[in-house]
């Protein structure tokens, strides 16, 4: 069932799930997304309630070793990712669409324009399949577009005030009070001194960030902590802990749609073909915070138990080939190394 705000809108009339996939070791099996959703259940189950559009970045070439990053897959590799798209088309289907029955998909198209690179064509072109519900959406696009473009390609087709951004190799390992949150960026959307336009969830990289050197080494930052981190409590007497954040990280976070597309996205020029934001925007708006200018950005972190509490746990998509080949391989060095062990002399 999905939550209420304090509005008295259901957190699926207010957010919208984006979640970006690509080719990895571990398709065909759907076990990444799977593992996901799974903890979604878990830890914050609102996010199951809301429509969903997936995105199903592709490769630019094929060779004989694959370099994931760079866009590059093995023939293997490009097989296994065409069933891995079906498989994961069935499953969010199941998941979020269960009526469905394939009879009234709609299918569009558009392009994903970026920034001039020196050739003569800069815009990708993409497909999109759509339940008659509306509540899911898959885009497929002709070339690989990129994380960047991904989200991009998805926030215009995202109909909801709020985002959830959300890559294929992040689970959730502690519960995330979804409802509070989107009632506190609801409720700070007019106010211009303590916006709250994006929230991060702390990785193992991220705890103490408050206290860190990301923030202790620049007197402007160690300022902006001290006068903005803070609970923020909502009508419903829910008090959830923010601390601001100095960066636009990819890893998985809530957002104002709007904030997303005019801040991150203003132009074509703002991002190339391939490109992270985090490489990219989150660069750029990291040194504009530096010299104060926060409010611009108005990017936090979820801070629980002074930025103890983990709640994210990266499940590393470009190398893991899922939990049966990763037993075997776990169990093969361990053999190996066992024996190399035995037969050491003492």
């Amino acid at each position: 069932m999905s939550e209420v705000c304090v509005s008295g809108q259901p957190t699926s009339c207010l957010l919208t799930l984006i979640i970006t996939t690509s080719p990895t070791p571990s398709a065909p099996s759907t076990e990444l997304i799977s593992t996901i959703l799974s903890s979604f259940r878990t830890h914050c189950g609102a996010l199951l309630s809301c429509r969903v559009i997936v995105v199903f970045d592709t490769y630019d070439r094929i060779a004989s070793q694959p370099r994931l990053k760079k866009g590059q897959v093995t023939p293997d590799g490009a097989r296994c990712f065409s069933l891995y798209k079906q498989n994961i088309r069935e499953l969010i289907l199941k998941e979020f669409s269960p009526y469905e029955d394939g009879s009234g998909l709609h299918h569009g198209n558009g392009e994903a324009e970026f920034g001039y690179g020196g050739i003569d064509v800069n815009s990708v072109s993409f497909s999109t399949i759509q339940s008659n519900d509306k509540r899911v959406t898959f885009i497929e696009p002709s070339k690989r577009l990129g994380f960047g473009l991904a989200v991009r390609s998805a926030l215009r087709l995202t109909e909801t005030p709020f985002v959830w951004v959300q890559q294929h190799d992040w689970s959730l390992v502690s519960d995330i009070p979804l409802g509070p949150l989107l009632d506190i960026m609801q409720a700070t959307q007019v106010d211009a001194s303590m916006p709250v336009r994006y929230v991060c969830f702390p990785s193992i990289r991220l705890l103490s960030y408050a206290d860190s050197a990301h923030v202790g080494q620049f007197p402007v930052l160690r300022n902006l902590t001290a006068s903005l981190k803070r609970n923020f409590v909502t009508k419903s007497g829910a008090s959830i802990p923010l601390t601001p954040m100095f960066f636009w990280h990819d890893k998985p976070h809530l957002a104002s749609t709007e904030h997303y597309l005019s801040r991150v996205f203003p132009t074509r020029l703002s991002m190339l073909r391939g490109a992270f934001i985090e490489d990219t925007i989150g660069q750029r708006a990291r040194n504009q915070m530096k010299e104060g200018n926060w409010v611009k950005w108005a990017t936090w972190l979820y801070y629980p138990d002074q930025g103890q509490m983990l709640c994210l746990r990266h499940l590393r998509g470009r190398t893991w080939e899922g939990v049966e080949k990763e037993s075997e391989k776990k169990a093969k060095w361990m053999a190996r190394n066992g024996k190399q062990v035995a037969t050491q002399p003492n």
